[in-house]
């Protein structure tokens, strides 16, 4: 009897091994199965990984690795590495970026049967030193004339290409979200939403979100109608949403559950037909609680439109700028909360100026009673006051895009304006004032609220060698880190000898003079590692570029060489002694300072990192430059 016991036993165990035999197991379709990776012996640039797999008797593996990427969801199309063993196989990331997280998933190929991967991890790299950061950065290699994928099935490959107009935030998810006016290679955007929205947390890669407006918003033609009958006109009859132009949204951070984004609406058409002047453009604006939302924009309608100091007599030719018919333009919202809590509006293009306009801090509407927006000798009191004017009494001037700042360590309000035509001219400019309502002078003094023109250059269409060079280079965005850190953001354009409808986006850093002025960096960012710039390394070839205005023209460079026994050799200061102040990383070269910055060197190839400068000189001059290898 109890050998038939331990038989019976015998047979019941052998029915449960081979229940969970390897001939029985479910390995899925591929006939694979990857266990999550293990992750080790983590630094500042490497991370080692472990994975086990099982796979069925009749499955040839040909290859296992580990694929990884910044963003979710690596595939072997990205980072790749091979790793050596069997069913326990282990391989080192090497090269990766300090203070990174990147997303790592092992795979394994299969002869003549696709690819399995594991399940997703996370690693996150060691801050590291400075130096060490230095060593292994790696620039950013994405290409700078990106027609090859400007389509819209191509979006998630744009980064920063297709940008114009941009308006950047930093929301409280630690990503900057840039948004822009409607406008792409090719009209790539077409048909797809409207103020395109990315985001990144490095500001080097972007990760491409959509449009952030569906459709024409449903106030947009009641209110055109209603102030074209109190007109005395009849009703539009443009109607189309794609007959509209969608543009230069701003965006700014109430508090942490609050946003919100004042766009402008362009109205097509003129306003009764043949010699009468354009039509209107409104100013909207719509609130968020959290941007990581991309739909969670809601439209709160209508805030502004253009003012006439003309009443109603609005039959002025089209092409008549002299004598156009409105004041102030509905277009290029800029939005900032002072330091005592007052919501402010800045608005304005080509027209007469720049007007400033008090919001009301609950609803983000303008304070005081708007009524009809025209009014005979001047512009309603309601749609604004006067900030900036290049020309006092010029109604047509080639001045827009404000953007407007406060910096609490100097105490001044930055107001950065974009001049001239927007293909190649395009150039920035900035002035500042005490008071958000000016006036704004200039660095060289002059009143700009009052009328003048505004210095200092801050950037310009420029070339260095080895390159197209960008132009177009301005209507910008100007934020902070909340560290102390500022940065500049416009599009860019290649010059219309390679192709000008490229629109890139550029970011570059901020550094300020010890008398509080902006300086723009002239390479653009790439978070290059700051590591302190030594006197040793300023030794050698420069290229040198005077800033300095020239409407349409790049400013190409010239070599500058300094000496080890601190003169110029060679250049536009040749013969000039050099000092060099390592503790403010300012270098004095002919009795300028050149403030420096670790940036890309975009030129190079392969691009690298470099020292770059930027200043501001004698007559008001602005320069920049960059250390040559």
């Amino acid at each position: 009897m109890k050998h038939y016991k331990w038989f019976s036993l015998l047979v019941i165990c052998s029915l449960l091994f081979g229940a969970c035999s390897d001939d029985d197991k479910d390995f899925g379709e591929l006939g694979v199965i990857i266990e999550t990776p293990v992750v080790s012996e983590i630094t500042y640039s490497s991370a080692q990984l472990q994975a086990t797999l099982s796979s069925a008797k009749d499955v040839i593996l040909s290859k296992r690795g580990f694929c990884y990427s910044t963003k979710a969801n690596p595939d072997i199309y990205d980072a790749t590495v091979v790793a050596t063993g069997n069913e326990s196989f282990t391989a080192t990331l090497t090269g990766l970026q300090g203070n990174t997280t990147y997303y790592v998933r092992a795979f394994v190929s299969i002869y003549n049967g696709g690819v399995a991967y594991s399940s997703e991890i996370e690693v996150s790299t060691g801050e590291g030193t400075l130096d060490e950061q230095l060593a292994q950065y790696k620039a950013p290699a994405y290409a700078d004339n990106y027609a090859s994928i400007a389509a819209w099935d191509n979006r998630s490959q744009w980064n920063l290409a297709n940008v114009h107009d941009p308006s950047v935030v930093l929301a409280k998810d630690g990503y900057y979200y840039m948004y822009q006016t409607d406008a792409s290679y090719g009209n790539a955007h077409a048909g797809h939403g409207h103020f395109h929205a990315r985001r990144s947390k490095d500001l080097v890669y972007w990760e491409y979100l959509g449009g952030t407006m569906k459709e024409l918003p449903e106030w947009v033609i009641p209110k055109l109608n209603e102030i074209r009958k109190e007109m005395g006109l009849g009703e539009t009859t443009s109607t189309g949403e794609s007959e509209f132009g969608y543009w230069a949204p701003g965006v700014h951070k109430v508090n942490d559950n609050l946003y919100r984004m004042y766009y402008s609406i362009i109205c097509p058409g003129l306003l009764n037909g043949e010699g009468t002047w354009g039509e209107r453009a409104f100013i909207g604006m719509m609130e968020n609680t959290d941007p990581a939302n991309n739909d969670g924009w809601i439209d709160k309608g209508y805030v502004v439109t253009n003012a006439s100091d003309k009443g109603l007599n609005f039959n002025v030719q089209a092409n008549d700028w002299a004598n156009c018919y409105y004041k102030w333009n509905a277009i290029d919202p800029s939005y900032i909360v002072t330091p005592e809590g007052t919501h402010w509006l800045i608005y304005g293009s080509w027209h007469s100026g720049i007007v400033a306009m008090e919001l009301n801090a609950a609803d983000g509407m303008p304070k005081q009673s708007l009524g009809v927006p025209w009014a005979d000798t001047s512009a309603p009191a309601g749609y604004g006051q006067l900030i900036f004017t290049r020309q006092a009494g010029n109604r047509w001037q080639a001045s827009e895009g404000p953007e407007i700042v406060y910096n609490p360590e100097t105490g001044y309000y930055y107001l950065f304006v974009a001049y001239d035509a927007l293909g190649v001219p395009y150039n920035t400019r900035v002035a500042r004032s005490k008071s958000i309502t000016g006036p704004y002078l200039g660095i060289d003094g002059t009143n700009v609220t009052a009328g003048g023109d505004m210095l200092p250059v801050v950037t310009h269409p420029y070339k260095f060698a080895n390159s197209n060079g960008w132009v177009g280079i301005s209507h910008c965005a100007v934020f902070n880190d909340g560290n102390g850190n500022w940065y500049y953001s416009s599009q860019g354009r290649l010059p219309e000898s390679v192709d000008n409808y490229i629109m890139m986006g550029h970011v570059r850093s901020i550094r300020w003079t010890k008398d509080g002025w902006p300086l723009v960096m002239p390479e653009r960012y790439g978070a290059v590692p700051q590591v302190a710039i030594t006197e040793e390394e300023l030794v050698g070839n420069w290229e040198h570029i005077d800033l300095s205005y020239s409407y349409g023209k790049q400013k190409e460079s010239s070599v500058m060489t300094l000496t080890a026994e601190h003169t110029v050799s060679e250049g536009t200061w040749k013969d000039a002694s050099w000092s060099y102040d390592a503790g403010k990383q300012v270098l004095t070269v002919n009795g300028v300072e050149l403030y420096l910055q670790r940036e890309v060197d975009w030129e190079a190839n392969p691009r690298t990192h470099t020292i770059v400068y930027a200043a501001y000189g004698g007559n008001f001059k602005t320069y920049w430059g960059k250390k040559t290898k």
